[in-house]
């Protein structure tokens, strides 16, 4: 695999840190700021809209820039967002900062997925992808826990200067690392993306990634209530157990890489299915403690597994023009996070137990299945069928080669 992927993977764990590190910090942010923890919620959201805004958009504008120009313009953005963090003066400032730290998530993810697969052997693209994301999962190990402790005994604001660091880490790592030769700008320019995008098995694609990652969300925006009201831990506990998420979703997202270099397909309907059969036992799961954080090290590993493959998948039904494509993937992921929130809230709304997001989540991934299961049907029905002659000559043809040898 190249050095280079280390860049890439740098970038993604600041990204993955900034990401995540505000739910810890929250609490320190609003009494800092004077505002209601309701509002200070407002600051996740913030970065999920800039996600969903910046990833076509800032893909679309940079279809005819050269790729490592474009991560790197990238992680400028990026450092920019989080160093105005550092420095809000108040709430509606750092919303605003917020807000733009989240414009490069989704166009660095799937520009970069893009660069990653140039640089990689036809048999080893869904590892190289998973690689990349590989920042993103250790980053929930590692980078957000650190992060929160550092937020939590210097300050707030100290924390996003350090992940400003990691993402002038990254920027240097990226001109140094990535040479340009192996990202080459694109042909197809805008109007090659936006046609891509108009294709139904990418909508199908990104539909599968909605419908499977927002069965994840819908059981992990409430895992916290679940492990301290139904299995038994403390409050204290809870960042100890988020941490095995973590691992588990490292575990998954590289078994997924290698898993799907050998079968696209079998992956991710094993994926799913593994994800569905984790959040339908999550009700039976979670009524002892090291069942519970069994369960949460499996949802990892379920969910994570399809990560490389989804996004392998919508570029490579949009072949001509991938990086759009591969950039809204990302927002269909952050559509996820908040699709899947609020169908696990609407179960608790509704009177079920606390364990009841799980089982709306195992629903959402049967949906998915569906979803993958139609594309692979369209996919089936459209490929161009091999005329019997011109399989028998490619069975023979060999044969006659090996008859000539001397």
């Amino acid at each position: 695999m190249p050095l280079a992927l280390l860049a890439l993977a740098v970038g993604a764990f600041g990204i993955g840190t900034t990401e995540f590190v505000m739910m810890g910090l929250l609490p320190d942010v609003a009494a800092d700021l004077g505002v209601s923890l309701p509002a200070a919620g407002h600051l996740v959201s913030a970065y999920a809209l800039g996600v969903v805004i910046g990833a076509p958009l800032l893909a679309a504008v940079t279809a005819r820039v050269p790729r490592r120009r474009v991560l790197i313009a990238l992680m400028v953005l990026f450092v920019a967002g989080n160093a105005l963090s550092a420095l809000a003066p108040d709430h509606h400032w750092l919303l605003a900062a917020r807000l733009l730290s989240g414009l490069p998530h989704g166009a660095f993810f799937g520009v970069g997925a893009v660069v990653a697969t140039s640089m990689a052997a036809p048999d080893r693209k869904a590892r190289s992808v998973s690689l990349m994301f590989l920042g993103l999962t250790v980053a929930n190990i590692a980078g957000v826990p650190a992060a929160t402790l550092m937020g939590q005994h210097l300050g707030w604001r100290a924390t996003f200067l350090a992940v400003s660091a990691i993402g002038v880490a990254a920027i240097a790592a990226l001109a140094l690392l990535v040479p340009a030769a192996s990202a080459p700008t694109p042909a197809a320019g805008l109007r090659g993306e936006l046609t891509a995008l108009r294709s139904l098995p990418v909508w199908l694609a990104l539909g599968t990634t909605v419908a499977g990652f927002g069965a994840l969300f819908a059981a992990y925006s409430y895992i916290t209530p679940m492990l301290t009201d139904a299995a038994g831990y403390t409050d204290a506990s809870v960042t100890l157990l988020l941490a095995l998420f973590g691992v588990g979703a490292t575990i998954g997202n590289l078994l997924g890489g290698r898993l799907a270099d050998h079968s696209l397909r079998g992956t991710l309907f094993g994926g799913l299915t593994a994800l569905t059969t984790v959040l339908a036992l999550f009700p039976l799961l979670m009524t002892t403690p090291w069942t519970a954080a069994l369960a949460v090290t499996l949802l990892g590993t379920a969910a994570f597994v399809t990560g490389s493959p989804l996004q392998l998948m919508v570029m490579e039904k949009a072949a001509s023009a991938p990086s759009l494509a591969s950039s809204a993937n990302q927002a269909a992921f952050n559509l996820a996070n908040a699709g899947g929130a609020w169908i696990g809230g609407l179960t608790l709304a509704a009177g079920h137990g606390v364990t009841s997001p799980a089982v709306a989540g195992a629903g959402l991934a049967v949906l998915g299945l569906a979803v993958a299961a139609t594309a692979y049907a369209l996919d089936r029905r459209t490929a161009p069928a091999t005329p019997s002659h011109e399989r028998l000559v490619a069975t023979h043809v060999p044969e006659r080669a090996e008859t000539l040898q001397p």
